[in-house]
């Protein structure tokens, strides 16, 4: 990864970077003193930051209730978040208008929104990263390409007018700046403090199979993720037409992360929602709402062929400035039955024919005014549907190194002037059988593609049933270990507390031998449902095996009063169940041991540990009972009235 030099370009002071709150946050994060009521005290210095930080946190739509304070939105987003979300914000507030003149900074702008929600749902859908890192980093994702504008305002402009698809903008910001916005993305990125992983990721991710990196490692995940989100971007800022031809490859791009096309569809919808959402949020000037993804997707489908325009029928193209050498192929082409034949006097001509036709078949003499036959070869094989067109040169000459030539510019086969008819129409039945292998080659693509997309889902759905609990249909030991160490890991980033429930059902052994396991079995499951009735939104339950559940708790509201209170409500809920079955009443009981996050832990572990201590407590004390383990000491939290 090459980096260019902030340093020398900060000469200039022109570079876009954060200022006010967002440069003072960055400089207090740099700080291994500062602390949440530090952040909390810059952020509320800028009312439009609060807002968007406590909108922010609340669209994670897994509160409790709803965050309106910064200090809770702060420490539900985490303190990396919060800077970089301070960072984007500040830059857009900054830089919505430019005196770059071709730089489009309105397009800019909504286009590095719509990456950054659809980062964040693609974060959601997969789990590589969490979701506001990724809004994050699709927000910055191109930052190089407004500071290049920003520095550089008339000479940019020139570049982006230039860029073609034979003089890609990033060849031009090479060779005319001796960088490009790849490389000052990147050393904005770092300067700015993102972690290395995401400046990586972010430096491919418009090319990421240049990336290198190891198939199905985290930064190969990040990279193609990424890939994805900008592909997302692309979509709801295209037109029409550019959209239809969009849809198959993000189709495909959605198979590969597990999703089905309804799925996907779906998440496309709600990006796009999010991103209106959004867009008045910051006040930013919004593009109309494309319509629903399958309505998209249905209209850019292709239309199935009649029997009469079978596969067995061919468009053919000639092209040929010589009207005796024109009626005579014509007349050739006449006497094979069915096929459609169109022509042209021209390169130019024909290739304006091409994009409207998409011929199976050009035959093109070499010699011809305004674009030669082998102009009009390479310009068809530069594009994806003119490399299946099968292109017979029509030629005078048969010199050695012309015919190289010509097959180095894409052509597949050569008829010399004056044209043989029998080499002539074996060349056509060539190119007759070239179409019918093609035809089964592209049947057989679409069946793998499809195959592809139903084994992703189908892999999908085996995680799905891997990480399930078959009886009471909640996540299992294994998914509730999984959840433990992320919970984990973002409370200790963060400094939040956390805390788990150990929870086994009282005297269960009894029920198996009084009523039989198919009855245990029964019991277990209505159980199970009545405890997470009661449980919070945000919180995972989870069953650990036999009788026994664990609840995680990762809610910014906790402390032991509430957690025990919490417990509680989920005790006394269970206390009054009365399962019927088979008109046999059968009440049942709960112990509960609470753990929450103390300093002195430094594996999740510990909090299991701690838990599971509380409910060995619990059951000696004489069960149906709430145990708490804090500071070493396991202490009684039900009412002594409540002990059986």
């Amino acid at each position: 990864m090459k980096i260019a030099d902030v340093n020398q370009l900060k000469i200039s002071n022109l570079l876009p970077s954060p200022k006010g709150v967002a440069l003072a946050l960055m400089e207090a994060c740099r700080r291994d003193d500062v602390t949440i009521a530090e952040i909390t005290r810059l952020v509320q210095t800028d009312p439009a930051l609060s807002g968007r930080l406590i909108q922010r946190a609340n669209s994670a739509n897994q509160a409790t209730r709803t965050i309106t304070s910064v200090t809770e939105a702060i420490s539900r987003v985490g303190l990396s978040t919060v800077k970089q979300l301070a960072m984007g914000f500040s830059l857009i507030d900054q830089y919505q208008k430019g005196s770059c003149k071709q730089f489009d900074y309105q397009r800019f702008w909504l286009h590095s929104l719509l990456m950054a929600i659809a980062m964040q749902e693609l974060a959601k859908a997969t789990r590589i990263s969490a979701p506001d890192e990724m809004f994050a980093c699709g927000l910055m994702a191109n930052i190089g390409s407004l500071a290049l504008a920003t520095i550089y305002p008339d000479k940019y402009s020139d570049l982006l007018a230039e860029q073609s698809s034979d003089k890609p903008l990033i060849k031009l910001e090479q060779h005319y700046l001796r960088t490009d916005h790849s490389e000052l993305t990147a050393a904005m990125l770092i300067n700015f403090g993102v972690p290395n992983i995401f400046v990586e990721s972010i430096y491919y991710h418009e090319m990421p199979d240049q990336s290198g990196f190891s198939e199905g490692s985290r930064p190969y995940q990040l990279v193609h993720l990424l890939y994805l989100g900008r592909q997302v971007a692309d979509f709801g800022l295209a037109e029409e037409l550019e959209r239809n031809t969009q849809i198959s490859e993000l189709i495909l791009l959605g198979g590969k992360i597990g999703l089905d096309t309804e799925s996907f569809g779906t998440l496309i919808d709600q990006i796009m929602q999010q991103w209106q959402a959004w867009g008045k949020i910051l006040k930013m000037p919004l593009s109309e709402l494309p319509p629903p993804f399958v309505k998209i997707m249905n209209a850019a489908a292709p239309r199935q062929e009649s029997e009469s325009n079978s596969s067995n029928l061919l468009r053919i193209l000639l092209v040929e400035d010589d009207p005796v050498s024109l009626l005579f192929i014509e007349k050739l082409l006449a006497d094979t039955q069915g096929h459609t034949l169109f022509t042209a006097s021209d390169g130019q001509q024909a290739l304006s024919l091409a994009m409207e036709i998409s011929p199976h078949i050009v035959i093109t003499d070499w010699m011809m005014p305004v674009v030669s036959g082998l102009e009009l070869t390479k310009s068809l094989r530069a594009t994806e549907w003119g490399q299946g067109i099968y292109i017979i040169m029509l030629t005078s000459v048969e010199d050695e190194e012309d015919v190289i030539k010509a097959f180095d510019a894409g052509v597949d086969d050569y008829v010399t002037k004056p044209v043989n008819i029998r080499a002539f129409r074996a060349r056509l039945r060539a190119a007759w059988h070239y179409r019918k292998l093609q035809e089964s080659w592209e049947r057989d693509r679409d069946q793998l593609k499809r195959f592809a997309a139903e084994l992703a889902v189908t892999n999908r759905k085996l995680e799905h049933y891997a990480s399930t609990d078959v009886l009471t249909e909640l996540p299992n030991r294994r998914a509730g270990m999984e959840v433990l160490a992320e919970v984990w890991s973002v409370a200790v980033r963060s400094n939040q507390l956390m805390a788990v429930m150990l929870i086994d059902i009282d005297y269960f052994k009894s029920i198996n031998d009084n009523y039989g396991h198919a009855v245990g079995d029964k019991v277990l499951k209505q159980i199970a449902a009545a405890m997470k009735d009661t449980a919070r939104k945000g919180d995972t339950f989870c069953r650990m095996g036999g009788e026994e559940f664990l609840i995680i708790c990762h809610n910014v509201n906790i402390d032991a009063k509430s957690m025990v209170l919490f417990a509680e409500r989920i005790r006394q809920h269970i206390n009054k169940q009365q399962i019927i079955i088979n008109e046999t009443a059968i009440n049942v009981s709960i112990s509960i041991g609470v753990a929450i996050k103390e300093a002195g832990m430094k594996e999740d572990h510990q909090l299991i540990d701690a838990a599971d201590k509380a409910l060995y407590a619990a059951k000696n004390a004489g069960r149906n009972r709430v145990f708490l383990t804090l500071g070493g000491r396991h202490i009684s939290c039900s009412p002594s009235k409540s002990a059986s």
